[in-house]
């Protein structure tokens, strides 16, 4: 593959995602796909950015795995599996734009609400991870968008900035193992995402280290602001695509 402009553009997306991936253990779906859907087919982009993830995961779990609350990401994993049929009904039977409002109106509120009250809510033991991670495989399935309902999750129980991190990659790893899985079977895994892949590689290396650099000089109160901030980004832009 000759490089070319496209090509660097593509390098710095992935770069830009994985960086955020790495840093916040969430995050880089929302950079990666839409920006690269832009200069490459979705169906090159979705593929690639699938296999970006699972090297992100495996590359961190490998750092970092004790870091891991492994019941917690169990229970979001098996609860995900559980909630991702309904999340394709919804996808086929229930105006989108109505369900994009909604989820967008309730992170808006649960960000701002968590971080200006002083007493904020929180979760003791892992009792109701099956709750978040059922919202994720609802959200999974219809739209792609597993990540708010965990984020959600990992403020609740207070999650160091490296518990945060890392317990996400514990989830994410398996559901992108199985998106890929699924681009397989569907034929999508094709030459062209082998390559834009393997000519990533080293710069995503580099991010996922240089995000696991920012992680570790993140205190808790100032990661918990950005996870917020993120949140509500989150929330402003489902807003936004269910009004246009």
């Amino acid at each position: 593959m000759i490089f070319s402009w496209t090509t660097a553009g593509v390098l710095a997306v992935l770069f830009l995602a994985t960086f955020v991936r790495s840093a916040f253990g969430f995050g880089e779906a929302l950079i990666a796909v839409p920006l690269l859907a832009l200069i490459m087919p979705v169906e090159v982009a979705a593929p690639v950015a699938v296999l970006i993830s699972v090297t992100v995961a495996i590359v961190v779990l490998a750092q970092d795995w004790r870091h891991v609350h492994v019941r917690s990401a169990g229970w979001l994993v098996l609860s995900t599996l559980a909630g991702t049929p309904l999340g394709l009904l919804l996808l086929t039977r229930m105006d989108s734009a109505i369900v994009k409002a909604c989820l967008g109106a309730i992170i808006m509120a649960f960000s701002p609400y968590s971080l200006l009250k002083r007493h904020r809510a929180a979760l003791k033991d892992d009792r109701s991870a099956w709750v978040f991670g059922f919202a994720a495989g609802v959200l999974g399935g219809a739209y792609g968008m597993n990540g708010p309902p965990l984020v959600m999750y990992g403020t609740l129980r207070r999650w160091t900035p490296q518990h945060f991190r890392a317990t996400l990659q514990g989830y994410f790893l398996p559901a992108s193992l199985m998106a890929l899985a699924g681009y397989a079977l569907a034929g999508l895994w094709k030459p062209v995402v082998t390559r834009y892949y393997l000519m990533a590689l080293p710069v995503v290396i580099v991010a996922i280290f240089l995000g696991r650099l920012a992680n570790g000089r993140m205190d808790g109160q100032t990661f918990l602001r950005l996870v917020h901030v993120g949140l509500v980004v989150v929330g402003g832009l489902l807003v936004l695509q269910a009004a246009v």
